[in-house]
């Protein structure tokens, strides 16, 4: 019935907050399958799924189309991982818990830390499940060699973020029309298997096509990373401003959307749910 507060200092909140998404973040990754491991691996069949789809797709249906000069495999991937990671921040972002979510009934808990640890358990289960694959493959099949490793993951994590983004603002939309909002988000991930250009290269395309293609985040996105994975290839269609500028103002719209939802929503909006 009382309680004694005590006075807490800026950084001490920030320590407690930042553990409380650590464990917010494996909780998070353990909804796949309680042991953290097989969610991993679960993650990697999918990839690996997609990875030999597109290959047998392109490699032998295509003979080679869109080919770049280096790793045909390497190639793919950068296209893969950067897609994978994309969709599934946005899926992980628009189904976190929001404000009606019993979890929320906890004081240490509210939407910041459920957001960002839906945000980073998918961060996680796709850099590991990213540096297994590549590992497997420079040790096993052939010696991987980025032109600009640094730049290449800059794009994966750029790829994260928009989904992020993307997926605020989702979330935000979500509690007015859960129905709408869970449609236009099935049809932005499933356009994303041809939008995002993962099975071609932006310098390839003829201006009409690049028209269709150059509003997508994604697009820009895996274009700049294989310019930064291979040597031989240069981006003169896409740009790292567009999807940062992209995912900004996304985050924004998201974050205020979020804040303007929170202090409306009742619980009565999710209770025939």
């Amino acid at each position: 019935m009382f309680e004694i507060r005590k006075r807490r200092s800026n950084i001490v909140v920030a320590f407690e907050m930042c553990e409380l998404i650590f464990h917010a973040t494996a909780r998070d990754v353990q909804k796949a399958h309680t042991n953290a491991f097989l969610a991993v691996l679960k993650n990697l069949l999918q990839v690996l799924t997609m990875l030999f789809a597109f290959y047998i797709m392109i490699n032998v249906l295509a003979r080679g189309a869109g080919k770049i000069r280096g790793d045909f495999l390497l190639y793919l991937l950068s296209g893969i991982f950067l897609y994978m990671t994309h969709i599934k921040s946005i899926g992980a972002v628009a189904g976190s818990e929001g404000a009606s979510s019993p979890m929320m009934q906890h004081a240490p808990m509210n939407t910041v830390i459920a957001i960002s640890a839906s945000a980073l358990s998918t961060l996680y289960v796709q850099t590991l499940s990213g540096f297994l694959i590549l590992f497997v493959y420079h040790v096993g099949v052939n010696h991987v060699t980025f032109y600009d490793a640094k730049g290449a993951f800059g794009m994966f994590l750029m790829a994260w973020f928009t989904g992020c983004s993307i997926g605020m603002v989702f979330l935000a939309a979500k509690p007015w029309a859960p129905n709408l909002v869970s449609v236009i988000s099935t049809v932005y991930q499933r356009a994303n298997m041809l939008a995002s250009g993962k099975m071609f290269l932006a310098n390839t395309l003829p201006s009409f096509m690049l028209a269709m293609f150059d509003w997508n985040p994604l697009f820009h996105s895996i274009d700049q990373a294989r310019g930064f994975t291979f040597i031989n290839y240069n981006p003169h269609y896409s740009s790292v401003i567009y999807p940062l500028s992209f995912g900004i103002i996304c985050l924004m719209i998201g974050m205020m959307g979020e804040f303007f939802t929170r202090q409306r929503i009742s619980q009565s909006w999710t209770a025939g749910k």
